[in-house]
């Protein structure tokens, strides 16, 4: 299969993908996507990389799997192909930006323009099975974007992790708070966002202005 991937990435993660678990993890999902229907398109399981240049990185988001149902899942997390019904997350997302900016609720839920802005949209399995949410799961691609996280916490300053829920906040442990300006909330799932863990955490104005403060252009979400 082959990974299509910006350079900079390529060069930074070369080791990873000469290590034997990612071979492995590599002929696993080359075979599922063989077997039966998965997702994203194999075109697309790298998106988040190719859309977002390593130097480019301003903000970072951390999903877990992506969408299983047909059309859905483009490579980003949390964001849908154009045309596509928004899922009740990425609802609960454009409710609380519209909230905190002011904004108007998007048509679509293709978030391809915050990647180009600058927004990692990393979930931390890149693939899955039509239908069966967490099916690729503990077959190394968490060990594979654990690195990620780390590369960009070590090499990079003034990032900023957005983590929602707890399966993203498990990921604190591979990020230097000292460096970066970490936010963190509920899921913007319905069973959390009901529970009032997601609604009023003004995640996207507390990120631009601390972009703002630091030099730096605010992300147009």
């Amino acid at each position: 299969m082959p990974i299509k991937i910006d350079e900079s990435w390529k060069e930074l993660l070369r080791e990873e993908f000469s290590q034997e678990y990612f071979e492995q993890l590599i002929e696993f999902v080359t075979a599922e996507y063989k077997r039966t229907t998965c997702y994203p398109p194999g075109s697309k399981i790298f998106a988040a990389f190719d859309r977002t240049p390593f130097e480019q990185v301003k903000v970072v988001i951390i999903g877990q799997d992506p969408y299983h149902g047909p059309g859905q899942a483009n490579g980003l997390c949390f964001s849908v192909a154009d045309g596509v019904a928004h899922p009740p997350s990425l609802m609960n997302i454009f409710k609380e930006q519209q909230k905190d900016l002011n904004n108007q609720y998007p048509n679509s839920g293709n978030l391809e323009s915050w990647a180009d802005q600058g927004v990692l949209l990393l979930n931390t399995v890149l693939t899955v099975e039509q239908g069966k949410a967490g099916s690729h799961q503990n077959k190394g691609w968490e060990r594979f974007t654990d690195q990620v996280i780390k590369t960009l916490s070590n090499e990079r300053e003034q990032l900023v992790f957005l983590l929602w829920g707890g399966f993203a906040k498990g990921k604190l442990k591979l990020i230097d708070e000292k460096k970066h300006f970490v936010l963190t909330s509920g899921h913007p799932s319905p069973l959390s966002a009901n529970r009032g863990y997601w609604f009023g955490n003004k995640h996207f104005s507390r990120t631009n202005r601390y972009l703002q403060e630091k030099g730096k252009e605010p992300i147009n979400w």
